[in-house]
């Protein structure tokens, strides 16, 4: 290698959104031919922190960031992904950016495509010039030959299957001239095991020839495989940067998801005494984008609060969403031995289930209506709440006064700040928004409360008022919550069981107070050395 000193060095970056912080002074290096892998929690900064490097405008676009980035020793600025492209930082993004209609050759040089005169350059000039497929062709095979894998360079995009999609972006970020980083996120989420090994072997090899790689992933094993080194971020600091020998997939489990804080999870009543089953799942599926479910089955007990937890894209999301219908899904849902119709929302609300979706303002919040309106108006579509009858009958009119009577007992009970119920939605805070979706499902007085995200983008104040109302309506009223949370430690201190889901499937369902490595385990996708799935019956007393 050419050189001694750092190729990438991170000098104490720092980043916030809107007065949340995301990145707390993050430090690290990358050196030639060097296997960095970038490990966290989702939520842990680790997207934000590749949105810097690789100069993403929402970076500028949200007053930019604290702190330097340098390349063999200089500082850089980047100000568009291009910028980044031209300082040899190829990124290769979870979601695929190829052209579906395109072959792999035209996507692998898009943009930069080989140009030969033509009998016409002498009259217009260049622009004239026509594509040389030949050289297009060569130039793609040989940055697929890097790889060390077999691509058809004439198959469209369209009709590939996804593990050769994902090697043809990898192709095209290693065949730009001076590609000296690679920043790969989540390369093998979408690949078999087998291909997954190509891959692998395929960035040994880029690494063998200098190419310095940062390697983002939720499959502890591979950073070990893979890695020269390991830095652990979590809530925006790095809590560790460490090489990767002698390490163990606990060891950076353990660190990912950290300890619980002093006392935020003492309240756990590991011993309450829980019902008979209120909610079986059976074989679920749910086809929602980014978070399919391919096979869950659970069951949660009457009086409970239970957790589903994992990273972002397995398909915890989906859950909820799929049983409450806003998604296509398939399978067995039963509430308290009934069944229940799937892909039939209106029919979800009246058999006594309820949603507060992680997306409050698409889904949660009629955002231009009052706080009244918002609270009260579920209430009065699924059970004709809140209506008084005109003309024996005939015509119902919303009950305005039992409306404010309704919202002011909801704003005092969750301390929802706001000038009075008549306000409109869209002028609250984030957390004052997500507690005006409790209020709207708490007044359906349901007997399963599905909570998606409670307490996403609100600072931590809020945070902890949200989970207090949960905890405090599940106490007092005896309702079945099912939590759905990327945070682990906000599942750990309110519920009695956490699953995890991993790939669309539950990799096992623990007793809350369980340690918390185990969880990391789960997540990363190793059920082998965690506990199996919880007996039902042992691990969660009734009454």
């Amino acid at each position: 290698m050419g050189q001694t000193g750092p190729l990438l060095s991170v000098k104490n970056v720092s980043k916030e959104f809107y007065g949340n912080v995301v990145l707390q002074d993050v430090s690290f290096e990358l050196h030639e031919g060097e296997i960095l892998g970038l490990v966290g929690e989702n939520g842990a900064g680790k997207t934000t922190l590749m949105r810097i490097l690789f100069g993403m405008p929402i970076i500028a676009e949200t007053g930019g960031f604290s702190g330097s980035i340098e390349i063999d020793g200089k500082p850089v600025s980047f100000s568009s992904p291009f910028d980044a492209l031209d300082a040899g930082i190829g990124m290769v993004h979870q979601e695929f950016s190829l052209i579906p209609g395109f072959t792999t050759t035209e996507n692998i040089v898009l943009n930069r495509e080989s140009m030969r005169p033509s009998l016409l350059n002498d009259v217009f000039g260049q622009r004239m010039s026509i594509l040389d497929r030949t050289l297009m062709r060569q130039r793609s095979a040989s940055a697929v030959s890097k790889l060390g894998v077999s691509l058809d360079l004439d198959m469209l995009v369209s009709e590939m299957p996804v593990g050769h999609k994902q090697f043809t972006e990898i192709a095209r970020e290693i065949s730009r001239d001076h590609s000296r980083i690679l920043v790969l996120d989540e390369p093998t989420a979408v690949l078999t095991e087998s291909e997954a090994q190509v891959l692998l072997a395929s960035l040994k090899r880029l690494a063998s020839e200098g190419v310095a790689i940062i390697f983002i992933s939720h499959r502890l094993q591979e950073v070990l495989d893979l890695a020269d080194r390991v830095v652990v971020l979590r809530d925006g600091h790095v809590v560790k940067d460490t090489p990767t020998a002698g390490l163990q997939i606990r060891d950076i489990a353990s660190w990912m998801v950290g300890r619980a804080v002093s006392g935020e999870t003492e309240h756990h009543e590991a011993s309450r005494a829980l019902g008979e089953s209120i909610l079986s799942v059976e074989h679920l599926w749910v086809d929602m984008p980014g978070e399919t479910v391919r096979d869950v089955s659970f069951e949660v007990l009457k009086g409970e609060i239970f957790g589903i937890g994992g990273l972002a894209g397995q398909g915890k999301l989906g859950i909820p969403n799929g049983i409450m219908g806003l998604y296509p899904s398939g399978g067995s849902v039963r509430l308290q031995g009934q069944s229940l119709e799937l892909n039939n929302p209106a029919g979800a609300l009246k058999a006594g289930m309820a949603f507060v979706s992680e997306d409050r303002r698409g889904v949660g919040l009629l955002l231009d209506e009052s706080l009244d309106w918002n609270i009260a108006f579920t209430a009065m579509q699924v059970h004709g709440q809140y209506l008084k009858p005109l003309l024996g009958g005939l015509i119902r009119l919303r009950d305005e006064k039992a409306m404010a009577e309704l919202s002011q007992e909801y704003i005092k009970l969750l301390d929802i700040k706001c000038t009075n119920h008549r306000q409109k939605a869209r002028e609250l805070s984030g957390g004052n928004q997500q507690k005006i979706c409790l209020a709207k499902a708490f007044a359906l007085k349901p007997q399963v409360l599905f909570v998606s995200e409670p307490t996403r983008g609100i600072d931590i104040g809020a945070k902890k008022l949200v989970l207090d109302t949960l905890r405090r309506y599940n106490r007092d009223y005896g309702t079945t919550i099912v939590m759905v949370s990327s945070e682990l430690e906000e599942l750990r201190s309110i519920c009695d069981r956490i699953a995890i889901v991993d790939e669309g499937r539950i990799a096992g369902i623990l007793p809350a107070h369980t340690d918390s490595s185990e969880f990391g385990l789960l997540m990363a996708g190793r059920t082998d050395t965690a506990p199996a799935e919880q007996n039902l019956r042992e691990e969660a007393p009734r009454a």
